[in-house]
This record gives C-alpha cells, sequence and structure tokens, in this order.
C-alpha cells in the first residue's frame, strides 16, 4: 500500500502539464519585452555619446544620429 501523498503528488504532477505551457509563455513575453527595452538603452546610449561629442561628427555619425533622433524623440 502507497503512502497517501504519493497520489496526491501524482495527481499534482498530471494537472500541471498544460500550466507549464502557461508559465513559458509568459516567460518568454517577459524576455521579449526585457530584450526590446535593453534594445532601446543600448541604442540612446550611443545617441547619448553622439550628442556629448565636442569635435564635428562624420557624416555617417551624422545619419546615426538623425535617425536616432526621429526614432526617439
Amino acid at each position: 500500500m502507497r503512502p497517501e501523498g504519493i497520489k496526491a503528488a501524482k495527481a499534482i504532477r498530471n494537472n500541471g502539464k498544460g500550466k507549464g505551457f502557461e508559465e513559458y509563455k509568459s516567460m518568454c513575453e517577459l524576455k521579449m519585452d526585457d530584450l526590446a527595452m535593453k534594445e532601446k538603452l543600448c541604442k540612446l546610449s550611443i545617441l547619448d555619446t553622439l550628442l556629448a561629442k565636442k569635435e564635428p561628427l562624420s557624416e555617417s555619425e551624422e545619419i546615426v544620429k538623425n535617425k536616432l533622433l526621429a526614432k526617439y524623440f
């Protein structure tokens, strides 16, 4: 004869299969939001660096600066 806890543990284990997918889906969504925020912070730091430069910007740096300003401001 099995102890009572074995049946309860099996029931929880078998009922939790659908829950795992939902948890994975929510974790994936959080990760995507986190990656988007990191990308935005990276681009804003590049913009900050370009705006802080005292010497004149090269043509490519000027293009990047203008694109980032248009996108975020």
